[in-house]
């Protein structure tokens, strides 16, 4: 009975890990190029808006970066919210420079509502433009085509939203390559079910959206209280199929500052995953589905590898050592193809090893996240 149910559990575990490598994360893996449309009748104003706490040093770096965009109208807001480093007097600094440049001070967040969603709603508010742009402090576009190709399937398409994608710097170490492979891997998820008409979250890092259609469903209603899910929590309320489009072009990236200390990485991930508590019930499945069956896999098959070692049963052992290596490979494939389509560049090294860790990193870092009461923004 037990050897059977190994079996099943493998099995099962199998044919819902081909469909979603394949048929899912295969929507965009191998996806063909997007036709990059250019309408000057349709280039309408957009604000690019930042919320920022303490970011001297990055908004020194990021502000000149973007007014290099090869775009007609657009100005930036910073919302300054109760930084009690140089950034305002840098901020004072900039606007005589960039007249384009404008910004907003919150001197204190309201009991009632986090600060990250009050930030960005007080910018949005005094936005001059319809068209958001959302990017944080520490992130970098990726060219001078960044607003224009992000903010295209809105202003041309009729669309309320357009998700994109976020990378981080690559630098050395086993961190990083960790947060290369489980950003990827993120992205997948959200870029492949976005492509099948379904998506279910975006990233504030890189996400366009109307301010009209913000301010008419009161976007933040019902989720003032939970820190994060100012981006992912909005986008899984009110995107559909038809009101938004994925943009999958390394040219409408930016790229982030990664966290250096995994103390750092863990704050980060704890605040973006307790979010997802939060998604609605059919979202949850879509990464709940994935990641059952991604531990009845490896579990399963460990255990069938242990069973039929201890019987020395060496025909089957090798049957279901190949099954492992053959996904491996198909995960290594898919990797390095969806990596060549979002960020232009190779996947993160040792996926398939990454692929295994996965295993103890969501289920444990996940419960932790869902039951945590001290999320924080900054």
């Amino acid at each position: 009975m037990g050897l059977f149910l190994l079996w099943f559990f493998f099995g099962v575990g199998i044919f819902i890990q081909v469909i979603y490598l394949l048929i899912i994360f295969g929507r965009t893996a191998f996806s063909k190029p997007q036709k990059a449309n250019s309408d000057p009748q349709k280039e309408e104003g957009v604000t690019v808006l930042i919320s920022a706490h303490n970011e001297f040093k990055n908004l020194k770096t990021l502000i000149p970066k973007l007014f290099e965009q090869d775009y007609p109208s657009f100005d930036v807001m910073i919302v300054n919210d109760r930084s009690t480093d140089r950034t305002k007097r840098l901020l004072e600094e900039m606007m005589s420079i960039y007249p384009r440049l404008r910004s907003v001070t919150i001197k204190y967040t309201p009991a009632h509502v986090t600060a990250k969603k009050f930030a960005m709603t007080l910018g949005i508010k005094v936005s001059k433009n319809d068209v958001i742009l959302l990017t944080d402090a520490d992130c970098i576009p990726n060219s001078d085509q960044w607003i224009r190709k992000m903010t295209a399937p809105v202003r041309q398409e009729g669309k309320t939203f357009a998700l994109g994608f976020s990378g981080y710097e690559k630098v050395k170490g086993f961190l990083n390559n960790w947060i290369q492979y489980e950003t990827l891997l993120t992205a997948l998820y959200y870029l492949s079910f976005g492509l099948w008409k379904a998506p279910f979250m975006g990233v504030g890092r890189n996400l366009c959206y109307r301010r009209s259609f913000f301010m008419e469903v009161k976007a933040f209603k019902g989720f003032w209280h939970i820190e994060g899910g100012d981006d992912d929590l909005f986008v899984n309320q009110y995107a559909t199929g038809k009101n938004t489009a994925i943009v999958l072009d390394p040219d409408a990236n930016t790229t982030s500052k990664p966290k250096v200390t995994f103390k750092e990485y863990m704050v980060q991930k704890k605040r973006h995953l307790h979010a997802g508590k939060y998604y609605r019930s059919e979202d949850k499945q879509k990464i709940g589905f994935f990641s059952l069956s991604h531990a009845l896999f490896w579990l399963s098959g460990i255990g069938l590898l242990i069973y039929f070692g201890i019987e020395q049963s060496w025909e089957q052992f090798f049957i279901v050592f190949g099954i492992i290596l053959l996904r491996s490979v198909i995960v290594v494939r898919i990797f390095a193809s969806a990596s060549k389509k979002i960020q232009g560049t190779k996947a993160p090294k040792n996926s398939w090893m990454h692929d295994f860790l996965y295993l103890g990193y969501f289920w444990v870092l996940g419960t932790i996240s869902h039951q945590a009461k001290d999320i924080q923004w900054k």
